[in-house]
Parts: C-alpha cells; sequence; structure tokens
C-alpha cells in the first residue's frame, strides 16, 4: 500500500511526548506562558462560541465535553471525573483533546490533556489570582494535596511570587507526596495538621478536593478579611467545598456563570445571586480587587476557552521539535468524491 500523504497525517502528543515537552520548556515557564495565553483569550471572550459543558453524570463520577472556537479555529477536551478510581489505582481525571481548522474542518492537533490539564487549570487559577489576590500575598494555603497539588503551587509561585505554601489534607500520604515533590522548588513548605492550621498566614487558600457530596472544606469562621479563595475542587452538581456563608460575603469572580451555576460553589445561591465574569476584569470592563479587607473568590469550574488556549500554545510549541508523532487520521483519495476507490486500490496493492 502506499504511505499516507502529507494531508492524512495529525500531529498526536503522547503523554511522554508531553512529558518530554514541559521538562523541555520547564514547568513553571510553561505555565506562565499557558497562563498569558490564557489571558489573552479572555481578553477577546465575547468572540467565543460558548456553552456549557456537555455532561454525562452516573452515581460515581461524569463524562464530559468542553468545546469552543474562535472562529479561526475550534477545539474541543474529553474529560471525565472519576473520584473513586484513586482506590482502584486509577486517575481521578483523564483527557485528550482535539484542535481543529474552521476552514476546512480538518484536525491539526490531537493531544492527551491529562497532563494539560492539570497545567492549564493551575495557570488559570494563578492568572485569576494575579488580578484578584491582595498584592503582597506570599504565603498560600494548598487543602487538598492530590493529582492538582503541585501545579497549583508552582504556578502561585511563577505568577503571582508565593513563597510559602501550607499543605493539608485528610489522608498525610497525600500531603507528604506533595511536601516531597515541591522540595527543593523555590518554596517554603510547611505540612499542616488540619486546614486551620493550614490557613494561619495565608492571603491565597486554594481548595482542591474530589468527593462527590456537598463538603465544608472551610467554614465561615475560618476566612477572615483580606485573603482570596480560589476554589477548585468538587465542580459538578451536588459536589462544594465552601460553606455558603463565605459566598454571601465574597465578591465571587466566575469563568461561565451558566456553567458555574451549575457545578460550582454558587450552586448553593440562587439563580440570581450577582457574581462577576473574570474576562470583564481582564478586559477593564469591571473591577477586580477594590479594598484591601475584602474576601474575593474565584469559583474555578474550568470551562472549554482555557482548554481551547491550552492546546493553541501547545501546537505553537511544537513546531520546531519532535515531541509528536504523526497518525494516519484522515483520508486523502486522488479524487475527493473517490473514497471507496481507496479501498479497491488497497486491495490491488495488497493481492499484489
Amino acid at each position: 500500500m502506499n504511505p499516507p500523504s502529507r494531508q492524512a497525517l495529525v500531529p498526536f502528543v503522547s503523554v511522554d511526548n508531553m512529558m518530554r515537552l514541559v521538562l523541555h520548556v520547564g514547568v513553571e515557564r510553561l505555565m506562565v506562558e499557558l497562563a498569558d495565553a490564557i489571558e489573552a483569550d479572555f481578553r477577546r471572550w465575547p468572540e467565543f462560541d460558548k456553552t456549557p459543558r456537555i455532561a454525562s453524570h452516573s452515581d460515581i463520577g461524569v463524562i464530559e465535553l468542553m468545546p469552543t472556537s474562535d472562529g479561526q479555529q475550534y477545539g474541543f477536551k474529553y474529560v471525565n471525573g472519576h473520584p473513586g478510581n484513586m482506590r482502584r489505582g486509577l486517575q481521578t481525571v483523564t483527557a485528550f483533546g482535539v484542535l481543529a481548522d474552521v476552514a476546512t474542518g480538518y484536525p491539526v492537533m490531537m493531544s492527551e490533556m491529562t497532563i494539560l490539564t492539570a497545567l492549564r487549570t493551575a495557570a488559570t487559577s494563578a492568572m485569576a489570582a494575579k488580578w484578584l489576590a491582595p498584592r503582597d500575598a506570599r504565603v498560600m494555603a494548598m487543602i487538598g494535596n492530590g493529582a492538582q497539588a503541585e501545579f497549583q503551587a508552582l504556578a502561585m509561585k511563577a505568577v503571582c511570587g508565593i513563597e510559602e505554601v501550607r499543605l493539608y489534607d485528610i489522608d498525610p500520604a497525600a500531603t507528604r507526596k506533595c511536601a516531597a515533590n515541591l522540595a527543593g522548588r523555590g518554596l517554603r513548605v510547611v505540612s499542616c495538621n488540619s486546614a486551620e492550621d493550614a490557613i494561619l498566614g495565608a492571603r491565597i487558600i486554594t481548595t482542591c478536593t474530589a468527593d462527590k457530596q456537598y463538603a465544608t472544606i472551610l467554614t465561615d469562621n475560618m476566612v477572615g478579611g483580606g485573603v482570596h479563595i480560589n476554589a477548585v475542587g468538587s465542580d459538578c452538581p451536588g459536589k462544594t467545598e465552601l460553606a455558603p456563608a463565605i459566598l454571601h460575603r465574597a465578591e465571587i469572580f466566575v469563568e461561565y456563570p451558566p456553567q458555574t451555576r451549575i457545578e460550582g460553589e454558587i450552586q448553593q445561591l440562587g439563580p440570581d445571586h450577582p457574581v462577576t465574569e473574570l474576562w470583564q476584569v481582564i478586559a477593564g470592563e469591571a473591577p477586580g480587587r477594590t479594598d484591601a479587607a475584602q474576601v474575593t473568590l474565584f469559583d474555578s469550574v474550568g470551562f472549554a476557552i482555557e482548554d481551547f488556549s491550552a492546546l493553541r500554545h501547545i501546537h505553537r510549541r511544537l513546531r520546531g521539535t519532535g515531541f509528536f508523532q504523526d497518525l494516519d487520521m484522515i483520508a486523502d483519495p486522488d479524487d475527493p468524491r473517490d473514497l471507496f476507490g481507496m479501498i479497491c486500490r488497497a486491495e490491488g496493492a495488497q493481492a499484489a
């Protein structure tokens, strides 16, 4: 059979190649680049198609599709969230994504997105904190020390200048893992025995847990004035991390309200409770933090535009590298109308 044409080949970034690319660029540098790319796309938010992610829920998890387009390129991510997977030795979150050309509909890249989602989620958190957290914040509490924790800490260090991270997880083994992975990376790492201990002195509080339930990771009396809360975990109908009283006294910032009201912390509030879209702050259309004593909350659930930004940035980063492999993905007959003829010619070549 004839080898596939150039038109038939689609670059694919495997997990191995994604790790090679991350190490080539540097973890912190890549997250700074991703934060910049996501911020640039938030500035042009009105240009994008937007829809809440398409979710298939079960009692044990969720499978979601997250699509968007800016009219020039189209991207989507397939992602799952299964908190019970860890007990089976599996990842809670796995993902892959596709970037395509709107003019032809042809995919231009496929990529693993389990690692890339962790990178872009942390980059988005740090980007939001750059706009919303106190300018002098140097201490961060990281409550929930699972697969996302190290990325969050390093992104906050690289983008916001965090110097100390205080760790807590209900599973001490997770805290030990996180502390070991962060050792020698330029942060003071403090392992704590309670969430109350972890938030001491912290001006940025990140919650990143995965239980599929209404949980209270932060109670109202734990949160004083002048802090920024980055609520990353438990994003699903019926899953929360913060006491409702915190929401009532915080200035709340979200990605896309129709999605966040279903999945975020604000599912605990009325459908007309005021929130500010983060893109409006970045574009100068709405204020961010206005008072040093204010409590700001980024009710982060993840949105397709962030994945789109990450896929586009990785696509650009691939140029001139060998960190991908070409997959024979697109049928490319000599005559676009003669698809069956491809099979006939292949049959003849095989017989010969």
